[in-house]
């Protein structure tokens, strides 16, 4: 390292409240570990920002030194932007402060913060907002890129309930995105991805829930998937709001008779009364699983109750569909005896409700009318099963081409390339890529889900 470049860092570390890490700093080598074991990429530094202004340091020095850079917060990007080769790394997990305003029913939530701060303070006061059904998810990750939870149903995706959001632009501005003040990044940043900044906070509509709701799993030896998948279909097709259910085939937990083996459950929640919820679900616990684990539960243990666990190789991917006729139905079961065992699965989540009742003018994401999500995840160990792993999820979505409703939905994939993405925003591309366009002409926040500014219509 050259003496000017020493300097430098040396200068960086002394205008940051944070932390300048570099390779061999056991917190660089922290900040290099993601959920996808897959992604293998260094960077030169890792900055430790702790406020907005170590941001807008952080991305003066990349400036300065043109390093391309990434924003780690949660790690779980499956196409592992939470990182860049060469190159300096925003570490916001120490930016990740929850203030809850319980009379206005608004929570306050650093950049940095998983679903699990947020379920937890939100519970204190009866309140939560549609989150992710993976606990260790960073918030602003997953709310930019759409937020699918188990409360979407009811109270719309987790990009839906944002209010408001604070961010650093490429140049070091701090700006505000409220409905008065760059109401158009707003819309941007409702599910349009994290390509215009580095969101420092968010605002977040809350709701009644809890603390006690009506959830849980219901698990089934998985010669009997077509009947339970049908079974979910036919609930889910004339369900109310406030029911929220995905069948997945999954690998039997050690906690029950199905132990190590092919198995099909039916997981989810009623986002109302506990009563309510136990006469919803009475015609899939009538169906006689093998393990039924539904009941009164804290809304925030549930949360956390079907965490995916880190340290393997992750692929997803996901299709749209515009239902699940009994020959669609037929194709997954099929193509679900293929997973391998372990922690892979294949999820199928219903849609609809107030996902579905909201449009173009608050949102940028396309496909709300899609009835269900078939999102295959396929997690395993050995690199030598790359290649099968990957061709097997693509399989799945070969299987229902004939029912895809064209668009999808972006936090269920990896980096499936600009075309593919663009269908998860369909006529909306087009104003993505303006708003792209003026918030980071220059391209510095390279997320798959962004819209490049040069595919803005003249």
């Amino acid at each position: 390292m050259t003496t000017t470049r020493s300097a430098g860092i040396a200068e960086f570390r002394f205008r940051l409240d944070g932390g300048v890490h570099e390779p061999g700093d056991p917190y660089f080598e922290d900040s290099c570990r993601l959920f996808n074991t897959m992604v293998r990429r260094r960077p030169r530094l890792v900055a430790e920002c702790v406020a907005a202004e170590d941001v807008v340091a952080a991305l003066a020095f990349a400036r300065e030194h043109d390093l391309p850079v990434a924003v780690r917060a949660g790690g779980h990007s499956v196409a592992g932007l939470s990182l860049c080769d060469d190159g300096l790394v925003l570490d916001l997990r120490n930016l990740a402060d929850v203030e809850v305003d319980p009379d206005r029913r608004v929570a306050r939530v650093g950049g940095g913060a998983i679903w699990a701060d947020l379920d937890r303070e939100t519970q204190v006061h009866g309140l939560a907002t549609t989150g992710g059904r993976v606990s260790t998810t960073g918030v602003a990750g997953l709310t930019l890129g759409g937020g699918s939870g188990w409360l979407e149903r009811k109270h719309g995706l987790a990009c839906d309930n944002l209010l408001a959001a604070e961010l650093v632009t490429w140049d070091g501005r701090i700006v505000r995105a409220t409905p008065d003040e760059n109401p158009g990044l707003l819309w941007a940043l409702r599910g349009g991805g994290g390509g215009f900044g580095v969101v420092t906070a968010l605002e977040l509509a809350l709701h009644p829930v809890g603390p006690e709701v009506y959830a849980g799993v219901a698990l089934f030896d998985a010669g009997r998937g077509s009947e339970v998948l049908r079974a979910f279909r036919e609930v889910m097709r004339t369900a109310p709001d406030e029911l929220s259910l995905a069948c997945a085939f999954v690998t039997g937990p050690d906690d029950t008779s199905l132990r190590g083996r092919p198995a099909v459950a039916i997981a989810g929640m009623w986002a109302g009364s506990v009563e309510a919820g136990a006469r919803a679900l009475g015609p899939i616990r009538t169906l006689g699983p093998a393990a039924d684990f539904f009941g009164p539960t804290p809304y925030a243990d549930f949360q956390c109750s079907l965490d995916d666990p880190p340290g393997y190789r992750n692929y997803w991917t996901a299709e749209n569909v515009t239902d699940l006729p009994d020959p669609a139905i037929d194709a997954l079961v099929r193509r679900a005896a293929e997973l391998p065992a372990g922690p892979s699965q294949l999820f199928v989540v219903a849609w609809g409700g107030a996902v579905a009742r909201t449009g173009p003018d608050h949102s940028p994401l396309a496909g709300r009318d899609t009835r269900f999500i078939v999102h295959p995840l396929l997690l395993w160990e050995d690199p030598a099963d790359d290649d099968r792993c990957r061709a097997l999820a693509h399989a799945f979505r070969d299987d229902l081409r004939p029912w895809s409703a064209g668009a999808t939905y972006p936090n269920f994939l990896g980096d499936e390339g600009g075309a593919r993405m663009r269908r998860a925003f369909g006529s909306s591309a087009a104003r993505l890529a303006r708003v792209k366009a003026a918030w980071d002409p220059h391209d510095v926040f390279r997320t798959h889900q962004r819209i490049p500014a040069g595919e803005a219509e003249p």
